[in-house]
């Protein structure tokens, strides 16, 4: 992104993580069983929950974890800690915006876990939380836009 025109006008390259709106994260204990975790995420609405010990951050468990698991047969009276992504790849606060998008497409990621220095989870950051920050930067340049750019109509329109 390096020389690009909105890398440069949003400063992507210096902003970091920790500027933009984040959501808090959803965080439970590792013994908390895995319908408890559904239950929270569904009265939460949200895709994704932090499991943290001591604080630190520990695993994550998403709604595609959720799914393999039911599609698996797996009990969900086990402790999430049985089913949860352990070390999974996270985001520091102090990183910058262009960090963080490189790394989630990377490793193919729709959601992060923002950590502060010492892995206490501070925020999730997700690919909508991404596309908002750039909205806000360049309004009317987004919102001008055609649904797709280079859509050709089927048929020839008019008489």
């Amino acid at each position: 992104m390096k020389g690009h025109p909105l890398a440069f006008e949003l400063h992507l390259e210096t902003e970091t993580v920790g500027h933009m709106n984040l959501p808090k994260p959803l965080c439970v204990e590792p013994s908390v069983s895995v319908r408890e975790v559904l239950n929270e995420l569904k009265a939460r609405q949200s895709g994704s929950v932090s499991v943290c010990q001591d604080g630190k951050l520990v695993g994550m468990f998403t709604e595609r974890d959720a799914l393999r698991l039911l599609a698996s047969g797996g009990g969900l009276d086990q402790p999430i800690e049985a089913v949860m992504t352990r070390n999974p790849a996270v985001v520091l606060a102090s990183e910058t915006v262009t960090s963080a998008i490189a790394k989630m497409s990377e490793g193919g990621y729709r959601r992060l876990p923002v950590v502060d220095g010492a892995g206490r989870p501070v925020g999730l950051l997700k690919v909508s939380t991404i596309l908002h920050y750039l909205v806000q930067h360049f309004p009317k340049f987004v919102y001008n836009l055609p649904p797709c750019p280079n859509q050709r109509p089927q048929e020839r329109e008019g008489a």
